[in-house]
């Protein structure tokens, strides 16, 4: 048993020293009041992978958001969960700049004031990765197109399927990460 798990540790810090693993992510909070009425929002999106080789890689994120309303004295507070794996393709490389497409499946839990929906969804977003130095990097993704299939949580809802793009400023995220 000891072997193996000597063996367990050997193989983790030989995948690490290549540079292969990658984490990050990001995070974001606002909040703004007018005349007694206000808005909280909160959304960490950790996130890792592993490059497979020079131009393709795997990862997985996880998302979670709050959003807390208070509108003449009534307080609203949404949650929202997403898990998203997916492949990265990188298809140009200049100097310090990859722009990259990341393809993946997206399962996304929303509960809107006591309404849940479950949300799956199958698509394709562009990114912009800047290597600030050997280990760390600035990543942006703007846009999705793609295929979702929205159904809320109770017995007999229909669901919701829709097809497109999207490129609206919701649709934009940065982060950092960090190269072992």
């Amino acid at each position: 048993m000891k072997k193996i798990m000597m063996t367990l540790a050997a193989l983790a810090v030989a995948a690490t020293m290549n540079a292969q693993v990658y984490v990050g992510g990001g995070i974001g909070f606002s909040t703004a009041s007018n005349d007694g009425n206000s808005s909280t929002n909160f959304k960490i999106i950790p996130e890792i992978g592993y490059n497979l080789d020079e131009n393709l890689a795997v990862g997985i994120s996880f998302g979670y958001a709050q959003n807390e309303t208070k509108i003449n004295g009534v307080k609203t507070t949404n949650k929202e969960f997403e898990i998203s794996p997916y492949l990265r393709y990188t298809f140009l490389k200049l100097d310090k700049v990859n722009v990259f497409f990341d393809g993946g499946l997206t399962y996304k839990h929303e509960d809107q004031a006591g309404t849940k929906t479950n949300t799956f969804g199958i698509g394709i977003k562009p990114g912009v990765a800047v290597n600030l130095n050997e280990k760390l990097s600035f990543v942006t993704h703007f846009g999705w197109l793609g295929y979702t299939n929205s159904k809320l949580d109770v017995d007999g809802a229909k669901a919701t399927n829709a097809f497109g793009l999207d490129l609206d400023g919701r649709s934009l995220t940065f982060g950092l990460y960090y190269n072992f």
